[in-house]
């Protein structure tokens, strides 16, 4: 079963340099776990709530392959780059 992991950022800016930075690192990361970017930024349309600055889609091809990329070593090196210039809330959400 497919699983997502959706990422909803605020910025202030989120075109600055150690964020895209982060997303040319991450980008390779996600592929080795068998992910691929649905939504990567795009025009928000907020039908209930807060906006957020952006969202992100990653489908992967289960849970454990959502997990796996998240506790990669890879990516726990680069996941302060986010961490120090985006507040995100990041989850995995299984498919149908």
């Amino acid at each position: 079963m497919p699983a997502y992991v959706i990422a909803f950022l605020r910025a202030d800016d989120l075109d600055a340099q150690p964020l895209q930075d982060y997303r040319a690192a991450n980008t390779p990361l996600v592929e080795r776990h068998g992910g691929r970017f649905t939504v990567r930024g795009g025009l928000v349309d907020v039908l209930e709530g807060n906006p957020p600055g952006g969202v992100v889609v990653i489908e992967f091809p289960d849970a454990a392959a959502a997990r796996a990329w998240y506790e990669d070593p890879d990516y726990v090196a680069i996941r302060g780059l986010r961490h120090d210039h985006a507040e995100t809330d990041l989850v995995i959400v299984e498919g149908a």
